[in-house]
């Protein structure tokens, strides 16, 4: 006796995928630390360096399929902070929608600070 299976449901009826503002904001962090012309910002106490450094501040909103993206970076003196902000632009933009399957609608870069070659943050 040959049975026949029920037809399979329709995909999207088998459930929802939401990725959280969090998710993408861990994309952004990889992305920036992979990134060779930026950096993570010096940590300071009123205006003095720290040991050790922080991640760079980013902000992820997630609105159903579409992204927006504000992060703050530093930049080793002396790149071109213009054509580094364009590059890591549009890596972020590149990897979130590659790994996410979502669609930047835009990447806002706040260049933060300015990182000597040794590390130290310029006044």
């Amino acid at each position: 006796m040959t049975v026949t299976a029920p037809p399979h449901q329709a995909v999207r009826s088998r459930g929802t995928t939401r990725i959280s503002d969090r998710a993408v904001e861990r994309i952004v962090a990889r992305v920036l630390d992979e990134a060779g012309d930026s950096d993570a910002m010096t940590r300071t106490m009123l205006g003095v360096p720290l040991r050790g450094r922080r991640g760079s501040r980013t902000d992820v909103r997630v609105d159903a399929e579409i992204v927006t993206i504000r992060t703050a970076i530093s930049v080793t003196y002396p790149r071109p902070v213009r054509e580094v902000a364009r590059r890591v632009r549009e890596s972020v933009r590149g990897r979130v929608e590659e790994l996410t399957g979502l669609s930047v609608r835009q990447v806002d870069i706040e260049v933060a600070e300015l990182e000597r070659p040794t590390g130290r943050a310029l006044a």
